[in-house]
Order: C-alpha cells, then sequence, then structure tokens
C-alpha cells in the first residue's frame, strides 16, 4: 500500500503533477464543431462510450444542424436515429425537450450559464460542466464522470460516493487552474491503468502515494473504492 501525502490538497497537487507528465496531451474526446453538437454529444455520452458516442453522431450532426431540426423532428425518428446508443429513447426525449427549450427561451443558442444549463431535461452538473468548459470558455467546477469517482477514492481525496459532493471537497483541494484538467487526466488514467475492475498498480505511476495499491495488482477494497 502507498504513502498519501501528508494533506489531501498536496496529494491531489502531487497527482496533477505525475498525471501531467504521464498525458501530456490529455483532452475531451468526444467530437464537436459547435456548442449544440458538444450538448448534444455529452447527452448521448451518458453510461455509454465516447468511441459510440463519436461514431453515431458523424451522421446525425449531418441530419440535424440546429436546435430547430431536433426540436421538430418526431421522437421516432430522432430515437431510430440513437439506437445504437444507450438509452436511446429516454436520451431523445432529452435532446428534443432540451432544444425546444433552447429554441423558445434561448433564440436557438445554448446557454451560457450552469443554472439555464441545468434547467434542460437530461443536463445535471457533469454534463452542465463539459459544455461551460468547452463550449463557453467557463469553469466553475470539476465534471466528475465516474472516472474521477473512482480515482478520487481511490487516491484517498475524497470518501464521498455522490458526484455532487464529490466535486466540492476537489474544488477545495485541487487549484481552480486545473480544474478541467483534472477530469481529463482522471478519465486517461482511469482507461489506460486504473480500471474499475483489473487496476494495473504495478505500472501505475502514483503507485507509491496511492492508498489503495497492495503491489499484486489489486485494489485494497477496505478503501472504500464503488465498483
Amino acid at each position: 500500500m502507498g504513502t498519501p501525502r501528508e494533506s489531501r490538497a498536496e496529494q491531489a497537487e502531487e497527482i496533477v503533477d505525475r498525471l501531467e507528465a504521464e498525458y501530456p496531451d490529455s483532452t475531451i474526446s468526444l467530437r464537436y464543431s459547435n456548442r449544440l453538437e458538444l450538448l448534444i454529444a455529452v447527452i448521448l455520452s451518458a453510461q455509454c462510450t465516447d468511441e459510440r458516442v463519436n461514431t453515431e453522431t458523424r451522421e446525425l450532426f449531418a441530419t440535424y444542424e440546429t436546435a430547430s431540426d431536433y426540436a421538430n423532428a418526431p421522437q421516432e425518428e430522432l430515437a431510430e436515429a440513437l439506437s445504437s446508443i444507450t438509452y436511446y429513447n429516454s436520451k431523445a426525449g432529452y435532446i428534443r425537450e432540451s432544444c425546444e427549450i433552447i429554441v423558445e427561451e434561448h433564440d436557438g443558442e445554448v446557454p451560457d450559464t450552469m443554472a439555464e444549463l441545468t434547467e434542460l431535461p437530461g443536463v445535471g452538473r457533469k454534463t452542465a460542466n463539459v459544455v461551460l468548459q468547452h463550449g463557453h470558455d467557463v469553469v466553475e467546477g470539476i465534471v466528475v464522470d465516474t472516472h474521477v469517482q473512482r480515482l478520487s477514492r481511490r487516491l484517498g481525496l475524497t470518501e464521498e460516493e455522490y458526484p455532487e459532493t464529490i466535486e466540492q471537497e476537489l474544488m477545495e483541494l485541487v487549484p481552480d487552474g486545473y480544474w478541467q484538467q483534472f477530469t481529463h487526466l482522471c478519465i486517461d488514467h482511469g482507461r489506460a491503468v486504473c480500471t474499475a475492475r483489473n487496476p494495473d498498480c504495478g505500472d501505475c505511476v502514483l503507485a507509491d502515494i496511492c492508498p489503495s495499491e497492495r503491489g499484486d495488482g489489486e485494489v485494497d477494497l477496505a478503501s472504500g473504492d464503488p465498483w
């Protein structure tokens, strides 16, 4: 088992430094060319891989170009276009309803505040943070996805279980200049090394400061990692 830094803030700083060196080109993997496409892609990415979303949105974005296009599309037609995406019926509904609001209340433009974004169906803080950061260049929080949840708990940065409370703790530990990049670094490391079921602790740049590392390729379940 590794030995974390004396404080959680020092631990967070060391984690960011090491992961930045390991993944210098870390960035968002969803493909989009405007704010609306970004919003749609992030809604679709819930419990679905970015690779699958990128494959499906190539044709989707060529067919539907404006918020009005989505708002006016028949539910069955839009659901069919998303049929290879997880929960495609629900997501088709979220997209149509969100675009109706965007057309009626925001002149067809994706809103640029947390409050307005989270009023859209299917949009919580995670989705809103992504849209703000990458669509509007506004960083007011940390995107907490499944990788950020897993790594933050394994690395001793939080003992919380819910994304909203994890985000609040991380915002107190991670310097605000790294809030956006912290998510991408966790995602890259979570995909490459610190996977959910079989983390490669023996090849992890954070092993010596990870309180969950056991040196045998397994994560210490006593650390409270949420499988």
